[in-house]
């Protein structure tokens, strides 16, 4: 029997995910591009999940937090890890989208920054296995904090390149795909080390940083492959002014600003897991509830809920923030009447072996609702001229409401976290509200 085509096995793979057939539309790309869209398509998913996987497997909130530990760096490090990922992803956006704007061909950005994401998470795995103590620490976070700039160069390039590359109908399809593929790989990371198949040492979490870094590498050559067509360049100059002059952009667009302003507002489904198992280890006694669970429900919840929403996204993303937000209320509204009800009655609902990994399995579900939904809405709200700074914009106000976002941990010490719990249920159901208002902008 002769081997299938690589051309038709990707038609054939790329109408499986997506529903469509050889007589699809290419919507919002350039017409040099549609007879790539299959290719290209499975391109992204390969790569993303690939960089989603290694995501996982550098997480800041688990993997990292527990190697700082190990390694015995101060315990003020621990705290540092979310912000300097974070923000540092966020915030350098808007400076630097006017140097990727000057590039005609966009993907070698997204190639190079997986490289040096690559290299840096290879160079914690060294530091952890080399260095011990305060000096270990401070090398692990200067390695993040690059790795967090290579990041961000990637986000803004990566949602541009897909502008071009892949129909406005298939781009939430992408990541809900991208997202499913690493969350089974993780699942799998998970259960090895939950059940004890693996030892949780630091010598195994260096090598899953090892691996980490081999997969962005990788990501990067599969990437670089893409066919994308050369775009517009203007925009480019002195990156301050520029990014001064993108500020306008708020006053021209309102449905931008109520974008940002939803995307900032649902920022509540990512920072409450910690809040949330803060609250399951003091209504049990104990400084903290086992990890295992959690990061099973975690994986879970994305494993069954990437692709639906991304398919959903395509139809409406919209509609995807709506009842991502939705979940996300109601989730924590539950939350903070548990945690409210009072210690005798709280506590062994709390501390109960399905409570809080249900609630993280829903707020996940939230999460991951919220991601695809926004991703999917600043891709196809955008022209292809401004598609790169609408992206950027939105990521660096959301950087700065991030590094604001400390003053939680403020609201948690004075008044304990079920009011952290009822607050971020308040941001959610105003997000709804305010997500409501924007255009369904698949249907643009």
């Amino acid at each position: 029997m002769s081997a299938i085509p690589a051309s038709d096995a990707h038609e054939r793979i790329y109408e499986v995910l997506t529903g469509e057939d050889q007589g699809r539309v290419c919507r919002d790309i350039p017409d040099e591009a549609c007879s790539e869209q299959p290719r290209n398509f499975l391109t992204h998913v390969a790569s993303l999940a690939a960089t989603k996987t290694a995501d996982g497997l550098l997480d800041p909130k688990l993997v990292l937090a527990w190697l700082l530990g190990a390694i015995g760096a101060p315990l003020f490090m621990v705290g540092l890890l979310v912000p300097i990922r974070e923000a540092g992803a966020l915030l350098p956006q808007l400076v630097i989208a006017a140097g990727i704007r000057a590039l005609p061909v966009r993907k070698w950005v997204w190639a190079a920054g997986s490289v040096v994401q690559g290299l840096s998470a290879i160079g914690i795995a060294l530091a952890a296995v080399a260095l011990e103590g305060t000096a270990a620490g401070w090398t692990i976070l200067a390695l993040l904090a690059v790795l967090a700039l290579a990041r961000s160069g990637c986000s803004i390039a990566h949602k541009d390149v897909l502008g071009k590359t892949v129909s406005k109908s298939t781009r939430g399809t992408v990541t809900g795909t991208a997202s499913t593929a690493s969350a089974l790989l993780l699942l799998g990371f998970g259960v090895l080390l939950g059940s004890g198949l693996v030892e949780r040492s630091i010598g195994v979490i260096a090598v899953a940083l090892v691996v980490a870094g081999v997969l962005w590498i990788g990501s990067a050559l599969l990437f670089a492959s893409l066919a994308e067509q050369p775009g517009a360049s203007e925009g480019g100059g002195n990156p301050l002014t520029v990014a001064i002059a993108q500020f306008g952009l708020l006053r021209e667009d309102p449905q931008l600003v109520r974008f940002i302003a939803v995307r900032c507002l649902l920022l509540a489904t990512t920072l409450a897991p910690p809040f949330l198992l803060a609250m399951g280890g003091r209504a049990s006694g104990t400084q903290a509830v086992g990890l295992g669970p959690f990061v099973i429900a975690s994986a879970l919840a994305t494993i069954a809920s990437s692709y639906v929403w991304g398919r959903l996204a395509d139809v409406s993303s919209r509609r995807v923030l709506v009842i991502a937000g939705s979940l996300g209320a109601a989730s924590l509204a539950v939350a903070a009447m548990l945690g409210g009800a009072g210690g005798a009655a709280a506590g062994p609902v709390l501390v109960s072996a399905w409570t809080l990994p249900t609630l993280v399995f829903a707020l996940t579900i939230a999460e991951q609702g919220v991601r695809l939904g926004r991703t999917t809405h600043v891709v196809d709200m955008a022209d292809r001229e401004r598609r790169a700074a609408y992206t950027a914009l939105s990521n660096t106000i959301t950087g700065g409401v991030m590094l604001a976002a400390g003053v939680f941990g403020v609201v948690d010490q004075l008044f304990g976290e079920v009011a952290v719990m009822a607050l971020f249920a308040l941001m959610c159901a105003l997000a709804v509200s305010l997500a409501r208002g924007l255009e369904d902008v698949q249907q643009a």
